[in-house]
């Protein structure tokens, strides 16, 4: 089958011409005609099938009829990351050369105004990343109610990375009344749950088991038995250093990515390729937009042949012509696997996926393998002593860095060993009660006279232990304290400190001064005048002096009557 039966336009198969391609992958002939008769999608495929043209090629044959408006792109791709979204630009340029559509790039790290003018003059094709779009649409530089087809792209990443409920805000924008495309490497049930959410009456298009290896890809796994000489994760690291190195001079490697887990490792990584002669560069999240479009334009320019980098460069990059794959740490996410190997071995080439993997990797190790359905094969390496997995975290248990004590390591729970253990018990220190198989009753065993002189013989005249309960609460509180612990309202208690504090700053003041303490320290303070005048009794205090009020004031005295004589 060529493209040409697949129903594209004369413009689009000129482009495909152009670009090499003759014949179409198995993806592409089974999604291309679905795509144009306008049905939902569920197409699971391996990475490197070719899975971006098979929604790109029709949905340009879909937009060639119509116009865009303002701020209202016609169509929406979803990308996980801002390398694969500039990767599904490219394609679109290079398919659409004949077609006059316009497109618009948004995705992080770029200017947002060069972006805004891209979308005032009208989108056909708009490819974002989650984050960037809905910025986009807070600010108002967006509209969402002209788009009549939805590509989410490597869905399961989207899962992974979080980005669920930003699309499910984004599908909550658009018109109800759309297409939509699922495209992924990997269909894990949430993935199939949150499609059946948003698909309406999808075709299924499964042209390989999911998770599954290409054919083309040589794998192998090196399992490093640390030594003595590499104690602690330090001294670990160096050994998969040494190995990684060892394996890179042993291939024919024409370029090749190391994947690492860690961005910390990456730097190391990358110092440590640098140092011995090797042309390498570093690619993760942290580094700008910028440094990021450049390092990967020069890995593809052969100005390096190492990339070392993060799962950033593990979806939908397509290197032509990659020829290995090393994974300097084992993948935690299983189908993490997948997608790293899938970036050599593309489009029928051969390709070489290579991992190293300590003792204490056997948990991830497994669930790969369950995963792709076989067994990595070992590799063992020259002047490097590989071993085995440990049996026992086949289920998923815990690995060597937190692996459980052996069964017969335990610690003797003896009267001082071990933490929290309790003595043994002495079998002679105790009288066990004996059955008495006749009268079926129990019967105590008599104790040795030693033994029971031992033991002390409570008169009828003591008294009896008193029981938690009968005591009050507030003296089981002060008891509780031992001694010196008075409560906080025992005048006693605090009498008793202020004395201790007085001896104790007479002891200091004896220390500093050399036994003989100086006159003005035993003069006694002189007590303030208010401070006497409060000493006194309530009865000799003087009553202030208070003045007339205005009105007394003001009123003229009486005077007394004068008598007639």
């Amino acid at each position: 089958m060529s493209f040409a039966d697949t129903g594209l336009s004369e413009d689009v198969l000129r482009a495909v011409a152009d670009s090499g391609y003759d014949t179409p992958t198995p993806i592409q002939e089974k999604a291309i005609p679905t795509v144009l008769m306008g049905r939902d999608i569920l197409g699971c495929a391996q990475t490197g099938t070719g899975k971006t043209a098979s929604f790109t090629l029709p949905m340009i044959d879909i937009l060639a009829h119509g116009r865009a408006k303002m701020r209202m792109p016609r169509s929406l791709i979803l990308e996980p990351t801002r390398e694969l979204a500039t990767q599904v630009a490219e394609n679109f340029d290079k398919y659409g050369k004949y077609n006059k559509l316009n497109k618009a790039l948004l995705i992080g790290g770029t200017d947002m105004k060069a972006q805004s003018k891209v979308l005032d003059s009208g989108a056909d094709v708009l490819i974002a990343t989650p984050g960037r779009l809905l910025d986009m649409f807070e600010r108002g530089h967006l509209l969402m109610r002209d788009v009549k087809i939805l590509v989410i792209d490597e869905a399961d990443r989207m899962l992974d990375m979080g980005f669920i409920p930003d699309i499910e805000k984004i599908v909550s924008m658009l018109p109800p009344i759309r297409q939509t495309l699922f495209f992924s490497a990997t269909m894990a049930p949430p993935i199939k749950k949150l499609a059946d959410k948003f698909l309406m009456n999808p075709k299924e298009i499964s042209v390989s088991a999911p998770a599954s290896t290409a054919e083309t890809v040589t794998q192998g796994l090196a399992i490093l038995k640390p030594g003595a000489q590499h104690r602690g994760m330090d001294g670990k690291k160096k050994l998969k250093r040494d190995a990684l190195r060892k394996m890179i001079s042993h291939e024919d490697v024409r370029d090749a990515i190391v994947f690492c887990n860690r961005k910390t490792d990456i730097a190391v990584v990358y110092k440590s390729l640098c140092t011995h002669g090797y042309k390498a560069g570093q690619l993760h999240g942290d580094m700008s937009q910028p440094a990021r479009t450049e390092t990967l334009q020069k890995f593809k320019d052969k100005e390096f042949n190492i990339l070392v980098c993060s799962d950033v460069a593990a979806r939908g990059l397509d290197i032509p012509n990659l020829s290995h794959v090393f994974n300097y740490d084992v993948p935690i996410n299983a189908e993490d696997y997948v997608h790293r190997i899938g970036r050599t071995g593309r489009a029928g080439n051969e390709g070489h996926a290579y991992s190293l993997a300590l003792p204490s990797d056997t948990k991830f190790v497994t669930q790969i393998e369950q995963l792709i359905g076989k067994e990595i094969p070992r590799l063992s390496l020259d002047t490097f002593d590989t071993g085995e997995l440990s049996s026992e975290d086949v289920r998923g248990g815990r690995s060597e860095r937190g692996s459980r004590r052996p069964q017969g390591d335990k610690r003797e729970r003896s009267g001082r060993g071990g933490r929290g253990g309790r003595p043994k018990r002495d079998d002679t220190s105790e009288a066990k009660p004996e059955v008495n198989a006749e009268t079926k009753s129990v019967e105590a065993v008599e104790q040795p006279a030693e033994k029971a002189a031992e033991k002390p013989v409570q008169k009828a005249t003591d008294k009896p232990q008193e029981k938690a309960e009968s005591i009050p609460a507030k003296e089981r509180d002060n008891r509780s304290r031992g001694r010196g612990g008075r409560d906080r309202n025992d005048k006693r208690g605090r009498s008793g400190h202020k004395k201790n504090t007085e001896r104790r700053l007479r002891e200091i003041h004896n220390e500093i001064c050399d036994g003989h303490m100086p006159a003005f320290l035993m003069r006694e303070p002189s007590v303030p005048k208010k401070e006497e005048e409060k000493k006194k009794p309530a009865a000799k205090r003087r009553a202030p002096r208070r003045k007339p009020s205005a009105k007394k004031a003001a009123a003229p005295k009486a005077e007394a009557p004068q008598s007639e004589d």
